[in-house]
């Protein structure tokens, strides 16, 4: 089916907008190395695996003990590809830009469109979790053509709104899934740390790959401002009037200690941490580091 008979006329334009970035940056990226980028997906596995006590000598591909002398047996889907879950903040802050062109959110769903299509490029079941205080939707996974248009006409329609619960989310999130899953997770992480780092090592601990995109905007990384200056708090309202030029070196060690601490939790705990702002080029970005992921497995 196509992507119209999912949508209703005036979203079409966006979605056909995510669905040709989304190509640009995988098919180009595919189309490159000829391999898929994602350590871990079903692309990169063998189809066979060695005969082991226990398998059924009826699944033992004769024309490979021909070639290698050896008893193999085909991989079945069931372990050959890997379910993911985007997982997307759709909390008030997420919807913050001060001079780019996509808020933190929009950047956000341009990387899980990308990634979206990839999976189904790749025949990996794909599904998708939002959240704000508490998990919001949630489409199963599937890895038909047709759940890249179901992923896209969800994300358009949302908006970003209410507070955020990052950590009781992730800890709901890590109930519901029932099998090891590859977690693709894209917030600001606009919460507190500690708690947040709770969470995530409860993910890890059911067994869950995690790639947790950290997306900040250009003005909350580098704090553009000079003179007097009143910064609100997106989510509660409450706001602070600063001197900018005195506080920008404490606010950017503020940030910086900030991320510091999620990439020492990623390399203790075994998640990858991506940390970016909207001033980075999603897709030269998202290449970047799926180039480093590739590259260690």
């Amino acid at each position: 089916m196509s992507v119209e008979k999912y949508l209703k006329p005036e979203v079409i334009r966006n979605i056909k907008r995510l669905d040709l970035r989304a190509q640009f940056v995988v098919k180009g990226f595919l189309q490159g190395l000829h391999a898929s980028p994602m350590h871990g997906f079903s692309v990169e596995f063998s189809e066979h695996r060695r005969y082991a006590s226990g398998d059924d000598p009826k699944d033992i591909d004769w024309l490979v003990y021909a070639k290698t002398d050896k008893y193999y047996v085909k991989k079945f889907e069931a372990e050959t590809n890997i379910t993911g879950y985007l997982v997307v903040d759709t909390s008030r802050s997420m919807g913050y830009t001060y001079r780019q062109d996509l808020t933190k959110f929009d950047y956000g769903v341009c990387l899980a469109a990308a990634l979206c299509y990839l999976m189904v490029h790749q025949q990996d079941p794909v599904g998708l979790i939002t959240f704000d205080q508490r998990v919001r939707n949630s489409l199963p996974p599937k890895s038909r053509r047709s759940q890249m248009a179901a992923v896209l006409s969800l994300l358009s329609r949302l908006q970003p709104t209410g507070e955020t619960n990052i950590s009781a989310s992730l800890l709901q999130i890590a109930g519901m899934l029932r099998r090891r899953s590859l977690v693709m997770i894209f917030s600001d992480l606009l919460s507190e740390q500690d708690e947040v780092i709770a969470a995530l090592r409860r993910l890890r601990h059911g067994g869950h790959d995690i790639i947790l995109f950290h997306i900040l905007d250009e003005a909350e990384v580098y704090f553009p401002f000079s003179g007097m200056v009143e910064l609100e708090d997106p989510e509660s309202g409450q706001t602070l009037e600063v001197d900018a030029d005195g506080f920008q070196q404490d606010y950017r060690q503020a940030i910086s200690e900030f991320r510091d601490g999620y990439q020492r939790e990623s390399v203790k705990s075994g998640f990858d941490y991506v940390p970016l702002d909207t001033s980075m080029q999603f897709d030269k970005a998202l290449m970047e580091y799926l180039l480093r992921r590739r590259s260690r497995g």
